[in-house]
């Protein structure tokens, strides 16, 4: 069986755009579409107009194609801010002088809010910090498409909060986001479309509201009294 199906879309840029759907949908096996974790075994992915099916991560992260995962995977024995400056190092612009990549490194942990904690062991900051932490290294490649997988996951009301103002300024600075996210009241808030997705196939696409009033994903995903819910606030 496959894991996705005739699943087509398009992502204007200057936009998050979220995806989502109950737990096998498919989204997490897209983005490793996307970024080359997996090869389809049919249909392509072009970005900018060219063809980067199957192309590797390291390849695609020059492009500037880069993701977070859901499981955040820090290098525990570096600090914050070397965590960071290896992405840069590694990034779309290949920065060799340990100077300059500290100062790009210092820059997206200001953005990432986590600049206070540069010096700390990356094992030693909170799951928030972490995720974080898991952004500010996809942002330290210089992505023009960025790619978050359930950034919010274990947060508390407060962090995705803080999460979603991130978004917003990662979105002001010019990079395109691609959301996938449970959290669905962060998600409804935060993009501008979304593409639900239910048994690898692509069910809805439009803007939240929208998506919020479509029979089908109702039925199939967000049930009838988490849609009133919706409603209601």
């Amino acid at each position: 069986m496959a894991a996705l199906k005739d699943v087509s879309f398009d992502i204007p840029e200057n936009q998050i755009c979220g995806f989502i759907g109950p737990n096998g949908a498919g989204k997490t096996t897209l983005f490793s579409l996307i970024t080359g974790a997996v090869r389809p075994s049919a249909g392509q992915v072009h970005f900018r107009g060219k063809d980067v099916t199957g192309m590797s991560s390291a390849a695609l992260v020059k492009r500037g194609v880069a993701r977070t995962h859901q499981v955040v995977r820090p290098f525990k024995a570096m600090s914050v801010l070397e965590n960071v400056q290896v992405a840069v190092h590694y990034g779309r612009h290949a920065v060799t002088r340990t100077a300059v990549a500290r100062e790009h490194a210092m820059e997206a942990l200001k953005l990432v809010g986590l600049d206070r904690k540069a010096n700390v062991l990356a094992s030693a900051i909170s799951l928030g910090e972490q995720k974080r932490l898991e952004v500010a290294r996809a942002l330290a490649t210089a992505p023009e498409l960025l790619l978050l997988d359930e950034i919010c996951g274990g947060l508390t009301g407060s962090e995705t909060g803080a999460m979603m103002e991130l978004l917003h300024r990662i979105r002001e600075g010019g990079t395109t986001i691609m959301y996938v996210e449970h959290d669905m009241k962060a998600i409804m808030a935060v993009c501008d479309r979304i593409t639900v997705l239910n048994f690898g196939q692509k069910l809805a696409e439009g803007k939240p509201e929208e998506v919020q009033n479509d029979a089908s994903v109702i039925e199939a995903y967000l049930g009838k009294s988490t849609f009133r819910d919706k409603k209601r606030g």
